[in-house]
C-alpha cells in the first residue's frame, strides 16, 4: 500500500495524514471545507515544527512529510487510485455509513476501507458496503504522531487477508497493533469509558472535588493525566457518545453516562475544544495564570 486517503482533517484525521506522510506515503485529506483543511493543514505543521525543535526529525523531513499530503474537499476525487481509505469524521453514525456508501461508489473493489471510529460496530458499517470484507476498524490513539498503540477491530466479515495486511502497516508505522473484534467499545473505550464515567458520578456525587479526583489517580493509580482532565482531552461530546454506543449496545446502566456529563454537553461545556469542561482553558484563564506568574 503506497497511496492512503484520509477522510476528515481534525484532531485525529490530521494526525493519522501527519503519521502516514511522515512514513513516506502519498496521502489525501479529505474534508468538507478548505477552512477545515486549511487548520488541518496548520495543525500538522506546528507539531512538525515542534518534532524539528525537539531534533526528533530534520526540517528536510518536515518538508517531505507536507509535500506528501495533498488536500481535497471532494470525496470522489480524494479516493481515486487510493490503496487504504481511513476514515476519521466526527463519531456519528448516521455521518459515517453515509461517509462509506460513497466510498463503496467510488472506490475499487481492492481499496481497503477503515474506520478510525472508537465505538460505533464495524459490522454495521460494513453493512453498507457491497463487499465488507475488506472493512475493518483502525482506531488510533489521541495524539497519533506519538500514541504508539492501535486497536485493530475486525467486523464480522473482515477477512482474514484484510486484517493481516492492516496489523502490518501499522507496524510499518511504528506502531504496536492489537486485534479486538466487533463489540461496543472494543478494549480501550469499553475498560476506559466506565472509569472515565465513575469520576464523574463520584464528583457529581460530591466526594471530591475535580482537582481532588484527579490527583488520586495520578498519585495512587500512576495514571499520566487524571480521568477528569482525560475527558476533557477526548471531548466531553466524544465521552458521551461513545457511553451512549455501549448503553444500547449492552444494555446495561453501568454503561449510562452520568447526568452531570448530559448536561454538561448539552451546556456546550466539552472540555479544550469549547475552553471549558471540568477545567477552565478560556484565554482569561490562561492570562490570570500568566499575571500570577509577573505578580
Amino acid at each position: 500500500m503506497k497511496n492512503i486517503a484520509v477522510i476528515g482533517a481534525g484532531t485525529m484525521g490530521n494526525g493519522i495524514a501527519h503519521t502516514f506522510a511522515q512514513f513516506g506515503y502519498k496521502v489525501n485529506l479529505i474534508d468538507i471545507s478548505e477552512e477545515s483543511l486549511d487548520k488541518g493543514m496548520k495543525t500538522i505543521s506546528g507539531n512538525l515544527d515542534r518534532m524539528v525543535s525537539k531534533e526528533k526529525i530534520s526540517a528536510a523531513d518536515k518538508e517531505a512529510t507536507l509535500n506528501n499530503i495533498t488536500t481535497y474537499t471532494d470525496i470522489p476525487k480524494g479516493v481515486k487510485e487510493i490503496d487504504l481509505v481511513v476514515e476519521a469524521a466526527t463519531e456519528n453514525e448516521d455521518l459515517k455509513l453515509n461517509i462509506f456508501k460513497q466510498l463503496d461508489e467510488n472506490c475499487s473493489a481492492e481499496t481497503i476501507l477503515a474506520s478510525n471510529t472508537s465505538s460505533i460496530s464495524i459490522t454495521k458499517i460494513a453493512s453498507v458496503v457491497s463487499n465488507p470484507e475488506r472493512v475493518i476498524g483502525m482506531h488510533f490513539m489521541n495524539p497519533v504522531p506519538i500514541m504508539k498503540l492501535v486497536e485493530i477491530i475486525r467486523g464480522y466479515s473482515t477477512s482474514n487477508e484484510v486484517t493481516s495486511s492492516i496489523m502490518e502497516l501499522s507496524e510499518k508505522l511504528n506502531k504496536v497493533p492489537v486485534e479486538a473484534n466487533d463489540y461496543p467499545g472494543f478494549v480501550a473505550n469499553r475498560i476506559l469509558m466506565p472509569m472515565i464515567n465513575e469520576a464523574i458520578e463520584t464528583y457529581y456525587n460530591g466526594v471530591a472535588g475535580v482537582k481532588e479526583i484527579d490527583t488520586v489517580m495520578k498519585l495512587g493509580m500512576a495514571h499520566p493525566m487524571g480521568p477528569l482532565q482525560l475527558a476533557d482531552f477526548i471531548g466531553l461530546d466524544v465521552c458521551h457518545s461513545i457511553l451512549e454506543v455501549m448503553y444500547d449496545g449492552f444494555k446495561n446502566p453501568k454503561y449510562a453516562p452520568c447526568p452531570l456529563l448530559t448536561n454538561m454537553v448539552m451546556a456546550g461545556k466539552l472540555g479544550i475544544k469549547s475552553g471549558e469542561g471540568f477545567y477552565d482553558y478560556s484565554e482569561s484563564k490562561k492570562a490570570e495564570k500568566v499575571s500570577a506568574q509577573f505578580s
